[in-house]
């Protein structure tokens, strides 16, 4: 399955800087080795660069560091913010990232294309989930910010990226730039989201826990403006993902390689399938597909 993204067609707005998530399955795609043929790699980082217990594998690292010394571009392709992802980006010395799910694109430290969400329907949903009793919690590029003073979805979810509960702004969307939404509730709750706001995305990453996006964000739209960028065409991109955002991205791309950890709809939408994460799904992948000898 191919998607098509347009570049013409994304609401990513051009920014000047002034300063400012082998396993048994088999893999039923058989790769001719190209070492030293330059490609681009991007990486999701949870349960993709970063294991079960939120620690980069040393076999993952030094993969990492082999492509690099090969010539190979590598990048991020996360649903974090800049700040969650600044310290796995100078440990891998990477500085070129897609975040918040494709709505925030960075090449080589240079911030080239933002998509935000318009302020009234991100006050919209604010009053509807306040109304719902369901907390959100807001991003921008250096903090978050939650819509009530505690909850313990937030709190569990949160906790699970290794951060401690956001400080109590419900206002903190309103005149600043905000990229991505976490929507809290259970799956039996998110339907009513999903035909209010038909206009929105809604990606659930946690049993208790939704990103919401403007319409049409995903990966796949950040990773062709950063491509664009750099000179890629789509059949010479590898991209390594685990969970439900990083669908349209293991589509999008040449070579989607999905983590043996990964559910079977993300393992169904990829060319090959590696080993877990925690048996170093990394270092197999890119010997698999014939980036590492």
């Amino acid at each position: 399955m191919t998607l098509q993204v347009n570049l013409q067609g994304l609401s990513c707005r051009k920014q000047h800087q002034d300063g400012e998530h082998m396993s048994a399955m088999s893999v039923s795609v058989v790769s001719q080795p190209r070492v030293n043929c330059r490609a681009i790699v991007f990486f999701d980082i949870d349960g993709t660069l970063l294991d079960h217990c939120k620690r980069l594998p040393n076999s993952a690292k030094e993969a990492i560091q082999a492509l690099q010394k090969l010539g190979h571009e590598v990048a991020l392709a996360t649903g974090r913010s800049p700040f969650m992802l600044q310290r796995i980006a100078e440990e891998l010395r990477i500085d070129s990232y897609v975040g918040f799910n494709g709505q925030y694109v960075v090449v080589r430290g240079e911030r080239i294309c933002t998509n935000p969400f318009r302020e009234e329907e991100l006050g919209k949903l604010s009053r509807f989930a306040a109304a719902s009793g369901h907390p959100l919690v807001y991003l921008d590029e250096n903090s978050m910010r939650c819509s009530m003073m505690h909850h313990p979805y937030v709190e569990q979810c949160i906790a699970s990226l290794e951060y401690a509960h956001p400080e109590h702004d419900p206002e903190y969307f309103q005149g600043r730039p905000i990229y991505q939404t976490m929507l809290f509730c259970t799956a039996a709750e998110e339907r009513q989201y999903r035909e209010r706001f038909a206009g929105l995305r809604f990606v659930r990453w946690h049993p208790y826990s939704l990103d919401v996006l403007p319409g049409g964000g995903s990966k796949a739209h950040g990773i062709a403006q950063l491509i664009h960028r750099m000179g890629f065409e789509p059949e010479e991109v590898y991209a390594f993902g685990d969970n439900l955002n990083d669908l349209e991205m293991l589509q999008y791309v040449g070579h989607g390689i999905a983590m043996g950890n990964a559910p079977d709809c993300v393992k169904q939408a990829a060319r090959y399938v590696t080993s877990d994460v925690d048996r170093h799904g990394i270092a197999r992948g890119l010997r698999m597909v014939g980036l590492l000898p």
